[in-house]
Parts: C-alpha cells; structure tokens; sequence
C-alpha cells in the first residue's frame, strides 16, 4: 500500500500517560499512519493536547468538550473556544455531542455545551467533531436546528448509530468516521448502513487508546492499528485497501482544511 492513511480521531495525550507516546508514533508512521488527530475532551487538559501537536509534525488536535465533561467544563458560549482555534495546530472543534448511555453530565448542560460548540465551528469555519450515543434522535434534532440557522462542517465520529443518523448527517453534508468497532463479530447492523454511506464522506480513526480492531480487541488501542478497520471498510466498499487509503485521506483533507499533509508546506 502506498496511499497513506489518516487517523482521524485518537487521544494521544491519554496514550501518553503509559510513557510511550514516541513509539506510538514511530509504530504509526511504520504502519503507514501519515497523519493523525488527537481530540481535546477538557479544555483543563487542552495545553496538554496542544503541546503533543507541536511536539510531531504529523499530529493536528482539536479544541472541545466531550459530553461527559458538560457539566464542570462545558462552554456555555463559543468565545473561549473560538479564541483557541485560532493556534495552529487547532484543525477542528470538538468531541462535543450527546452521550445519554452513561449520562455523566446532565442533559441540558450537554446540550448547551454542543450548541456553543456548534457556534465556534460556524463563526470558524472549523468542522465540528462530534460524538453521540443513545442519542441518535436527540442529535438529529440539534444538529437540524442549528444548521438551519447557519451551515457549518463536521463529522460525527465513531460512528456507532443506526441509519436515520447516518442519513441525517449526510443530509447537511457531514462526514462518517468508523473506528475498530466495524470490524467486531457483533456490527452486521453498522456493517450494513457503512454499505450505503458514499466512499467520499468516509473517514478512518482507532479512538485510541479505545477500542481496538480485530484481531487486537481487548487490547490498548493505537493509531498503527488503523489498517485494520481500513482494510474492513474496504471489503464492504467493494474497493482495493490502496482505494480506500487514498479516498479516506483525501476526504480527511477536504473536510479538515486547516491541517497540512505529509510533504507539503509546513504549517
């Protein structure tokens, strides 16, 4: 394969607590992983994030709250996350979303931390990340409101939802991200709306260190491990794994314009 891949979403800085972070790296670039974006959660812990992007020429973050954290940290404007997208290293705004299977913030605070994400991305023109579990209908809805009242790109990442998400997505031009989970015995369901996404709104990521693909589920996941999911969507997208390489990267590309790719001007 000589089409780089592109892991579009992992958490470095949580891999970087097992004191490894330059072997993940170096196991990335072996495995044909050109370019890689670890995802903010907290903004308590973003300069943590930020700094990994500085550190490695082919890493990329984002600025976000995910919504487990909505309720100590989630941004009732979109000021302070507008200000920090402004670094460069910042391509992306986000994980925000909606997470009622766990609900460790309260829905409302989710809600209003994911609209003022939303916010950022349309006066940034960043695309947003974002992340919804057992809440398919409930983003569908937010994500409908918001984008009538003004466009603005994104992704839903991980994606894990069934095909209404999908379609709505689509709809107001999102992308899908599939990570390890498509390549589990249990997903013919998510293996089946993946059929019907076109290949130009695909992207690839590990979550890392969550959620490795077979055959290293069970394991800590890394950005090397990303092959695998790549060459699972490849058999359901009827495409060579060098296909799919080349789509997902350039979708990658297209949707997170603020990054750089490998070999290009430096940022």
């Amino acid at each position: 394969m000589t089409a780089l891949l592109v892991d579009s979403h992992c958490h470095l800085d949580y891999l970087e607590e097992a004191g490894d972070l330059d072997g993940v790296i170096a196991r990335a670039r072996n495995a044909g992983v050109g370019t890689l974006l670890t995802i903010s959660t907290k903004l308590s812990t973003w300069e943590g994030v930020h700094a990994i992007a500085r550190r490695y020429p082919e890493v990329w973050c984002s600025v976000g709250v995910h919504p487990h954290e909505a309720e100590k940290e989630g941004q009732e404007t979109p000021d302070r996350l507008i200000a920090l997208a402004a670094e460069p290293e910042v391509v992306g705004i986000g994980e925000t979303g909606l997470d009622f299977y766990y609900e460790h913030s309260p829905r409302r605070a989710q809600e209003a931390s994911f609209r003022s994400h939303i916010a950022a991305a349309r006066e940034t023109g960043l695309p947003l990340i974002v992340h919804a579990r057992d809440a398919d209908d409930e983003t569908v809805r937010v994500l409908r409101e918001e984008y009538a009242a003004g466009a603005f790109p994104g992704v839903i990442h991980c994606f894990t939802a069934g095909p209404a998400l999908a379609e709505a997505a689509l709809e107001i031009g999102f992308s899908i991200s599939l990570a390890g989970i498509v390549t589990f015995k249990t997903a013919d369901a998510l293996r089946e709306t993946v059929r019907r996404v076109p290949l130009d709104r695909l992207l690839v990521e590990t979550d890392a260190p969550y959620l490795a693909p077979v055959p290293y589920r069970g394991r800590t996941n890394e950005p090397a491990y990303v092959p695998h999911t790549a060459a699972r969507l490849a058999e359901l997208k009827e495409v060579t794994l060098e296909a799919l390489a080349a789509a997902t990267t350039a979708n990658f590309f297209r949707l997170f314009a603020k990054a750089v790719a490998p070999g290009a001007a430096a940022r």
